[in-house]
């Protein structure tokens, strides 16, 4: 499958968070952090959906297949919607990158119903170091992770990595219900022209599917899935 303006690398991800997400159906979704709101457009096949993202030139080119509500905005948004407006919300790569931690959580425990979900998308630090050392032979930055110094992201600037379950910390008004592994395999692949293979992507997304429960293989993934619901 192949989406115009979406990496190979991106698209998968993003579908293997779809596939996870799966059940979440003809309910209201808030999507805060949305991007070029491709997800968030594919939720809206059969959601009611919200997004709400700060960055004008992601809004300026975002997917508009299906009908969603976008909103550019920060998290001052989040006061406008009444207690228990949501029944899932999505927050996918946006902590590493936000200082008001709690108070996007607290928001989103006050909007989100009794029982709601909440996906969190996050870097995993030692999936990075593994794509540092395998994938880019960068040494210099794989002993800094180790040291506990954060990373770089080209686009939106310092990756301030957390912990899966620091989540609970921040709110105590939700419990993690799952955690799966995303991007195991597919950020140690060096071949770049393999990636535009269909068939290699169909059979690439279906591994990484089967090991995303795994122990052993979430513990080195590039990413975690966090499934938290209120509770």
């Amino acid at each position: 499958m192949i989406i115009k303006g979406i990496a190979p690398w991106a698209l998968l991800q993003k579908k293997m968070t779809w596939e996870q997400l799966k059940f979440i159906h003809n309910k209201r979704v808030l999507d805060f952090g949305s991007g070029n709101g491709i997800t968030a457009d594919h939720f809206a096949i059969d959601n009611e959906v919200i997004a709400i993202e700060p960055d004008e030139k992601m809004l300026q080119n975002r997917f508009t297949e299906n009908n969603y509500i976008q909103i550019k905005g920060d998290m001052r948004e989040l006061k406008n919607f009444q207690d228990e407006s949501f029944d899932a919300i999505l927050c996918h790569n946006v902590f590493e990158y936000a200082d008001e931690r709690e108070e996007i959580i607290k928001e989103f425990s006050r909007i989100l119903k009794t029982k709601g979900y909440l996906s969190v998308l996050k870097h995993n630090k030692a999936g990075r170091v593994m794509q540092m050392v395998v994938l880019l032979n960068n040494f210099e930055h794989s002993n800094e992770l180790l040291k506990g110094e954060n990373g770089h992201a080209q686009q939106f600037g310092t990756v301030n990595y957390y912990e899966d379950t620091e989540i609970l910390e921040w709110s105590d008004k939700f419990k993690i219900e799952r955690i799966l592994g995303a991007r195991t395999f597919w950020s140690l692949q060096q071949n770049q022209e393999i990636q535009k293979d269909k068939t290699w992507q169909e059979q690439m997304l279906e591994m990484e599917l089967k090991v995303s429960e795994l122990e052993e293989y979430k513990a080195i993934a590039s990413f975690h899935h966090v499934i938290l619901r209120k509770k």
